[in-house]
């Protein structure tokens, strides 16, 4: 018996000593690295894709005069989005015999080929908006195989060439505003996962402007007598353009004379927020659908309580409260520049303070509006 309890005592002694030898190595030993799948880039390599805007051809002449060349054509919209006051020069490349398709709400279908072209720039002096400017970026969509392709363009200071861009990048940019104040921002250029982050609508990137309610008005660099549409549809461009029904449109939401004070607002929220907040936006969690068609009250915000509570909402309870600017959270995140705070979160870093009143004046009549 004694025997025995000796060389159970020995056992235990050797295996407890193995043990204690294994963890002493493991801990002087680095871990290995896990095995981590890699993350799906969202630049996907075209054939169409270039390193240097003008090899695309887009323009003829000077690069930065952005001359449209053959099968590019200028278009505008009612109500476009901000982007820290940057003005913006918007162009499609449609592919000979290519064709665009009608859509009376959503975004219009664009064939094979076709790459909408969004240019950002700033005028020397607002008051001269032709005369001498600096162009910051170049973004563009591609469209091929069945999908869109976000690609960015930076401009040298040369302002000769832009060159392609995923990362994104700061720039200084400085203006005369229209009252001849000087102004400085700290221009953000988006990356290409930003990018994505917008235009993403469900599983796939789409375009956000080109719809018929903010094409539908005159555009003087494509014609000063037809609408936009009209011109699309004259020319053989546009298929499934309807002559026989009243066609939806944006009214401009800085001209009163367009449309109502809710009618300028709503299209103003459409472009600004609509493209996240709603059922296939990036922000579909928060329970916001900003889209102009949009009817119920509670979606739009009114008496809606966040989802989530934190800074973002300032503390206060509902994103619309009708009559009380001032205790909304939606205007409380537009007049905000404090990161996790402002919306939208992408494309400003100053306060839009024309839309921030538009929409404050919005909310303070909304009860009267509403019930008209």
């Amino acid at each position: 018996m004694g025997k025995g309890l000796h060389r159970f005592s020995v056992f235990f002694t050797v295996v407890i000593s193995i043990l204690f030898s294994q963890c002493r190595n493991k801990q002087n030993t680095a871990p290995k690295a896990k095995k981590v799948a890699p993350q799906t880039s969202l630049v996907k390599y075209t054939s169409n894709q270039k390193q240097k805007l003008s090899e695309y051809n887009f323009y003829k002449g000077e690069l930065s005069d952005l001359v449209p060349n053959k099968n590019v054509y200028p278009y505008a919209l009612n109500t476009p989005l901000f982007t820290n006051y940057a003005f913006k020069k918007r162009f499609i490349y449609l592919p000979k015999g290519k064709k665009i398709t009608y859509n009376s709400e959503a975004v219009f279908d664009f064939e094979e080929g076709t790459i909408i072209v969004k240019n950002f720039y700033y005028p020397k002096d607002f008051r001269i908006p032709e005369g001498e400017k600096k162009i910051i970026e170049t973004r563009l969509l591609i469209r091929e195989k069945d999908v869109w392709t976000p690609l960015n363009y930076v401009w040298n200071d040369e302002q000769n060439e832009a060159y392609l861009n995923y990362v994104g990048q700061k720039t200084e940019v400085s203006w005369f505003d229209q009252n001849g104040t000087a102004q400085k921002i700290n221009y953000h250029v988006p990356n290409n996962n930003q990018c994505k982050n917008c235009h993403i609508n469900g599983k796939e990137i789409t375009p956000i402007g080109p719809t018929a309610a903010q094409l539908n008005g005159k555009y003087k660099a494509l014609s000063e007598h037809i609408t936009q549409l009209e011109f699309f549809a004259q020319h053989n461009y546009l298929e499934g353009f309807p002559t026989n029904q009243l066609i939806p449109q944006f009214a401009v939401w800085d001209d009163p004379a367009t449309a109502s004070l809710e009618k300028r607002a709503k299209a103003y929220l459409d472009i600004n927020c609509a493209h996240c907040h709603q059922p296939q936006g990036s922000a579909k969690n928060s329970g916001l659908d900003l889209r102009f068609t949009q009817t119920d009250l509670r979606k739009r915000g009114v008496f809606k309580p966040p989802v989530a509570a934190g800074k973002g909402s300032g503390d206060l309870e509902y994103s619309i409260v009708p009559g009380h600017p001032e205790q909304s959270i939606l205007l409380y995140r537009m007049d905000n520049t404090e990161p996790g705070i402002m919306m939208p979160e992408i494309g400003r870093s100053i306060n839009h303070n024309e839309g921030v009143a538009l929409i404050s004046d919005y909310i303070k009549n909304l009860t009267l509006l509403e019930s008209d």
